[in-house]
């Protein structure tokens, strides 16, 4: 009886440890499989009628617009503090002279589309789980069926299309700005020759360096908004599942941003 005992408690050991880890990758699987079949969901609402055009409109000046000054002001700040880096680490292999080039690559190609999403994480990912969290808690989805009025058409899709549509935008401006943040922080501060750095600026850039940030921005923009979209749709628990929902929408968005940064990155250093 002893001996059997004995037999029984590693195996009895072992299930205690593996049952909280089945039970754990279970439940991320799930949660995985929801948020495939709500982005499934959501893209087809997107590109499929009908269509709300006020509603786009709407989200179209919320996400990009509005977000304009804090990209740009991030923007700005993060060039001229990339010069001023790239000119003291280059400095000791007396590389100082090619600060212009490698501010400009990393702006377009990383930094510029990275930032500016994770503004939007912030800012508008935030937001769109927040108030349709709202929504959910005071039963207007609810409304909207009785009301034969799918949620996915008016209230996913046009976010949807608008942080697609309007990343990129918001890239572009990103790119101009903190390339300019650079050149502002090498001719003021490092003593740089303005036309020099303008030159050298023009002669690295490649046409796909600035297409392949523009793509990563697409697919962030999506990412921020199907996240904001999804922890606010399934926000449960009232005003506290609210912030609940909010403060996952924004931790999700980050996380998906670097994993999707570093493989699209993945994807196009070898397709070059």
């Amino acid at each position: 009886m002893a001996a059997a005992k004995a037999r029984r408690a590693p195996n009895r050991l072992r299930s205690n440890l593996v049952r909280p880890l089945g039970r754990s990758t279970l439940a991320a699987a799930r949660r995985v499989g929801a948020v495939g079949v709500f982005g499934a969901r959501a893209t087809i609402a997107a590109l499929s009628p009908p269509w709300f055009p006020g509603q786009i409109r709407r989200q179209f000046v919320a996400i990009g617009f509005f977000s304009l000054p804090v990209v740009g002001l991030t923007a700005i700040f993060t060039g001229a503090a990339l010069a001023l880096n790239i000119f003291t680490g280059g400095g000791r292999f007396n590389a100082e002279q090619v600060m212009p080039q490698i501010v400009a690559l990393g702006i377009t190609r990383e930094l510029g589309p990275v930032l500016a999403a994770l503004m939007l994480a912030g800012r508008v990912s935030a937001a769109i789980a927040a108030e349709i969290g709202a929504m959910r808690a005071t039963e207007q989805i609810d409304a909207m069926h009785t009301l034969s009025t799918d949620p996915f058409s008016y209230l996913v899709g046009p976010r949807l299309l608008a942080g697609v549509l309007m990343l990129p935008l918001l890239t572009l401006v990103a790119d101009t700005i903190g390339v300019a943040g650079g050149w502002l922080a090498a001719t003021r501060v490092l003593d740089f020759s303005s036309a020099a750095y303008i030159r050298n600026t023009i002669d690295v850039l490649q046409g796909w360096d600035i297409v392949s940030g523009l793509i990563k921005a697409a697919v962030f923009g999506y990412i921020v908004a199907l996240m904001g979209c999804y922890h606010g749709y399934t926000a449960k628990g009232g005003a506290r599942g609210v912030g609940r929902a909010t403060t996952r929408a924004v931790v999700s968005s980050a996380i998906l941003i670097f994993a999707s940064d570093y493989l699209l990155t993945t994807v196009f250093t070898q397709a070059s």
